[in-house]
């Protein structure tokens, strides 16, 4: 699979964005401990966070025209 510059710029752009978003709900309005003590498990909550920000970046990268 050949990276493209183009398709590269536009997921790293929306990476950025949407950990910002992430960051701002998660540390400010809702609070990391607060959904650590709804699911049970510290180990849970990271790997959702993780795939919240990865997937799509991955589909904005498999899907933005080259």
């Amino acid at each position: 699979m050949k990276l493209k510059r183009r398709k590269i710029k536009y997921a790293v752009i929306f990476f950025i964005c949407w950990l910002g978003i992430l960051v701002f709900l998660v540390d400010g309005v809702i609070g990391f401990q607060s959904l650590v003590d709804y699911f049970c498990s510290y180990a849970l909550v990271e790997i959702m966070l993780l795939l919240l920000v990865t997937l799509p970046t991955l589909a904005v990268y498999r899907f933005v025209k080259e």
